[in-house]
């Protein structure tokens, strides 16, 4: 689970780098549910696993799931994709 929730947060990372490129910023419609699901199983990977394993890979998941919601959203109302 904790590698899953990296995966998402890569995955969604770069899906709001290119929805900073003009004309493209549309993508960020996709990109923050992504990461927000993402966000969601990183919390669940958190609070789920053994307590003596190492939780660095769901923590960088959450970190770059946050990141990517945050500036998408940003980036949607600095564009004017937000009514």
């Amino acid at each position: 689970m904790k590698i899953v929730s990296l995966l998402f947060g890569i995955l969604a990372f770069f899906g709001m780098l290119v929805g900073l490129i003009p004309c493209i910023g549309a993508l960020n419609w996709l990109n923050i549910p992504f990461a927000g699901l993402g966000f969601i199983i990183s919390i669940i990977a958190l609070t789920t696993g053994d307590p003596k394993e190492p939780k660095g890979n769901a923590v960088s998941g959450l970190i770059l799931c946050g990141i990517a919601v945050f500036i998408g959203v940003i980036r949607l109302l600095l564009g004017g994709g937000v009514l």
